[in-house]
């Protein structure tokens, strides 16, 4: 766990290098992915400002989980405005990976311009294109901030609202697009495509039952008479079951009214992401194992014996159903394999940084509530054991 700030100046002035720069813009991060957007955009975004204000720019990237154990955006803009007060920057963004919800949708950035902060929801950018969406949300809300006469040459593909308060301005998404993308922007920062690397019990498992089925007649010919469709309803059959699995054994699926899950839509985008996170990298496992099983199946196999086997001569159609078939049944077995994981070690290979500290706090909660109400338990049946 990042505890520590971690600072980076960028700055593209090449004259003096002893005069500081006229102004500072503070990115303040996330660890893991806002970092990864923050350090790719940040060179562009100072390019941007000493176009826009004929000033030097540099910009500090912080990698600080400022934002952690606030939900609110005030209280995250002040937590960043101490931030700028503290480093003596002209103005602080802070990007999180913080799903934020209003009553009627999604929140994709909201501006202090009193302040001189602003933050920005990344998961509210979807899934494609972080960075090309973080620049320009980052444009957007630096015209805001400067005032800029000429700030309308920013591209505004979100919906722009001005306030009376502290907040004054706020971007927001159409209701049901706004829903769709801040799912995929929390999918994207889970990393499904590191799972399979995470669950290396599940993987070990699941190449060990692969190489028996590859081994077995019987495997053989169940993978060459059944049809396309029986195939298909096994495949799905066993990646539902592997990602139900995940998330049953381990305490993943989220209800409400578990501490700070008090809204239901809240629990609901956590599920969703949850379920599309863990289905994705277990359909990235199957793949992995049915390339693993072709290419051992084609090298290993003699195309006689598997023909006098099954009956009828062979082709590369019946390495690909054989394959296909060893896959769906490995896949089960990858399943019972990933309960050897613990708890810790599957949250880190499902979730980023931000989500996979949530949940082991809540664990960690939930473990200490469980000990004191165990302890008091034991006080009462001493307290009635004396009184007999």
């Amino acid at each position: 766990m990042a505890n520590q700030a971690r600072l980076t100046r960028m700055s593209t002035r090449h004259g003096d290098e002893e005069r500081g720069p006229d102004h500072v813009l503070g990115l303040v991060t996330d660890p893991d992915m806002p970092t990864q957007v923050g350090n790719r955009t940040a060179q562009e975004v100072v390019e941007w400002l000493e176009e826009e204000t004929g000033a030097e720019w540099a910009i500090d990237v912080v990698s600080d989980p400022v934002t952690a154990g606030h939900s609110d955006s005030d209280e995250m803009l002040r937590a960043v405005s101490q931030h700028r007060e503290r480093n003596g920057w002209r103005f602080a963004i802070c990007l999180t990976d913080l799903p934020l919800l209003l009553h009627h949708g999604v929140l994709l950035a909201d501006a202090s311009t009193e302040r001189g902060v602003a933050l920005v929801s990344l998961p509210a950018l979807g899934a494609f294109r972080p960075y090309r969406r973080t620049y320009r949300a980052l444009l957007r809300l630096l015209a805001d901030l400067l005032d800029s006469a000429d700030g309308s040459r920013v591209s505004r593909p979100f919906r722009r609202s001005q306030h009376d308060g502290s907040v004054d301005v706020r971007y927001t998404t159409s209701r049901w697009r706004g829903w769709l993308m801040l799912t995929s922007g929390m999918v994207r920062a889970n990393r499904p495509w590191q799972l399979m690397w995470g669950l290396s019990s599940a993987l070990a498992a699941a190449l060990a039952a692969a190489g028996f089925g590859i081994f077995t007649s019987t495997v053989w010919q169940i993978g060459d008479v059944l049809g396309p469709l029986r195939a298909i309803g096994t495949m799905v059959f066993s990646l539902g079951l592997m990602t139900g699995w995940l998330i049953a054994a381990h305490g993943l699926w989220e209800r409400v009214g578990r501490r700070a899950i008090r809204d239901r839509r809240l629990a609901l985008l956590y599920n969703a992401s949850t379920v599309t996170t863990l289905s994705v990298g277990v359909v990235l496992l199957y793949l992995v194992v049915y390339a693993v099983s072709l290419v051992a199946s084609a090298t290993l196999l003699d195309a006689s014996i598997l023909g006098q086997t099954l009956g009828h001569e062979t082709s590369w159609t019946t390495y690909l159903r054989l394959s296909w078939m060893v896959s769906s049944m490995a896949i089960l077995a990858g399943a019972l394999g990933s309960s050897l994981e613990t708890d810790a070690a599957v949250r880190q290979a499902a979730y980023g940084y931000r989500e996979e500290q949530r949940r082991a706090q809540y664990a960690e909660d939930e473990e200490h509530e469980q000990d004191t109400r165990s302890a008091e338990e034991r006080e009462a049946e001493d307290a009635s054991d004396s009184e007999e």
